[in-house]
């Protein structure tokens, strides 16, 4: 088991992809605290987990309330003895529309949230591995030489995600502190079924060399293993998970 007995902090369980994230570490043998906007929605995971055999508590959190996430990780930290690993993968509220017709508001709108809350779930948890002098960042970024138009600040904030993750790694590693950031070219399985033009949506993703996308179970497992200490040797990177959509 790659994770087993790690203390996992997930924020943003209520999406598919943090579900699947959380259900991969579960199955992995980390006992994971679930944080989301939802308390329901991120009790029904725990649930899941649970009945599956796995460990995890659910909490509802603002992750821009700097008191508010200052004060849970400080309890999960307590509760636990320590915190391993924790993830971002929060949704960032964007509205897309071309740079020429979108508002000042809706363009920084994903890349204020973007920045403020992984710097507050970021700082927070490492304030707790410094002293334990180990730890795993996760988020997902994505940048990449390839974009869309109409995207508004959904691709510039996932960019200035990969800056952070580089400014943190370096400010980190000293402590045993690592952070790598995920990134893909979409996950068709993320867009609801009933979602209006689904499939044109989907079928407007970047091309892969190898004619898939990503599956949510992808993202869990490579999740788990980035942060695993199997992948030891992995900070201030990416890791990319497109199928080649997007090249390094």
């Amino acid at each position: 088991m790659l994770l087993e007995n790690k203390i996992a902090v997930i924020y943003g369980a209520g999406g598919s992809i943090g579900g699947a994230i959380a259900r991969a570490f579960a199955r992995e043998g980390a006992l994971t605290h679930l944080a989301g906007r939802s308390k329901a929605t991120v009790e029904v995971l725990a649930s899941q987990i649970r009945s599956d055999g796995g460990r995890a508590h659910a909490a509802e959190l603002d992750v821009l309330d700097e008191q508010l996430v200052d004060a849970y990780v400080d309890q999960v930290a307590e509760q636990a003895g320590r915190i391993d690993i924790s993830v971002n993968v929060i949704g960032l509220g964007d509205v897309q529309q071309p740079l020429t017709e979108i508002s000042l508001q809706d363009f920084l709108q994903p890349i204020t949230t973007a920045m403020r809350a992984h710097f507050l779930t970021t700082r927070a948890a490492a304030r707790h591995m410094k002293k334990q002098g180990s730890g795993v960042v996760l988020a997902f970024g994505g940048s990449g030489a390839t974009t869309m138009p109409g995207l508004g600040g959904f691709v510039v904030a996932l960019d200035a995600i990969e800056g952070l993750r580089r400014q943190w790694a370096t400010e980190l590693g000293p402590y045993g502190i690592r952070v790598v950031t995920l990134k893909s070219a979409g996950v068709p399985e993320v867009i609801p079924a009933d979602f209006p033009n689904r499939e044109k949506i989907i079928e407007g993703l970047p091309p892969t060399l190898v004619g898939r996308h990503a599956t949510l179970a992808d993202v869990g497992d490579v999740a788990a293993f980035a942060a695993s200490d199997k992948a030891r040797t992995l900070t201030a990177t990416a890791v990319n998970i497109s199928c080649g959509a997007m090249m390094d």
